[in-house]
């Protein structure tokens, strides 16, 4: 006979803000990566999760392979200053675990920004950092 899962305890619960920043960013990148498939990208993972973060999007397009972060605020410019150092440090790092596998190191590698902001299209900016720390 299957177990019934227990219920959770108030304090063990996430809060409710924790639960709509999560929904809010699944539904950013949802939406930056249907923004990059009609501009010509194929999606090779999203949410990859490695020791170092999450690497958003991994897209390829014309021989190029393309890390993206997708940032959501009510404002775009709020989501381009959300992209800290740290932030591109964690991508960095992440995306050299990706390069370990042999068939990607011959590409162009680039790291993009997706912004997001309620009522808007994506804002896709191109080359938006480099790997140099």
């Amino acid at each position: 006979m299957a177990r019934r899962a227990e219920p959770l305890e108030p304090s063990q619960r996430p809060r409710r803000e924790r639960v709509a920043a999560f929904r809010l960013g699944l539904s950013a990148e949802s939406r930056a990566a249907m923004f990059l498939i009609a501009k010509g990208y194929r999606i090779v993972a999203r949410r990859w999760k490695t020791p170092f973060g999450e690497i958003d999007i991994v897209a390829r397009r014309r021989g190029a392979l393309v890390f993206v972060e997708v940032k959501a605020r009510d404002r775009a410019d709020e989501a381009a200053e959300a992209v800290t150092e740290r932030t591109k440090r964690r991508i960095v790092a992440a995306a050299e675990l990706w390069l370990a596998h042999p068939d990607d190191n011959e590409r162009d590698i680039r790291f993009d920004v997706m912004l997001v902001a309620p009522g808007r299209l994506p804002q896709h900016i191109a080359n938006a950092f480099d790997a140099s720390r």
